[in-house]
């Protein structure tokens, strides 16, 4: 099922239903899909868990840039007395 995000806004919770009944929700922006709504599956032990905190880790990490730390961005603004220049 397809549905423009304008009228999605005032069925969300009819959609949420079937989404979570299996249904295939597709949110539709200027004609072309932007979102897909799934349900959760809840994660029953904690091995499971734990693999998934893992996998989210390194996924993060791999996205990581290099460059300078947020402490460190605006250092050019101010003087080695720690005074604005």
């Amino acid at each position: 099922m397809q549905v423009s995000v304008t009228e999605a806004k005032g069925q969300l919770t009819e959609l949420v239903r079937r989404a979570a009944a299996g249904d295939e929700v597709v949110i539709t922006r200027h004609g072309h899909p932007a979102v897909r709504l799934v349900p959760i599956k809840p994660i029953k032990n904690e091995a499971d868990r734990r693999d998934l905190i893992l996998a989210v880790r390194q996924s993060a990490l791999k996205r990581r840039r290099a460059g300078e730390t947020a402490a460190r961005s605006q250092d050019f603004l101010y003087d080695d007395d720690g005074l604005p220049e």
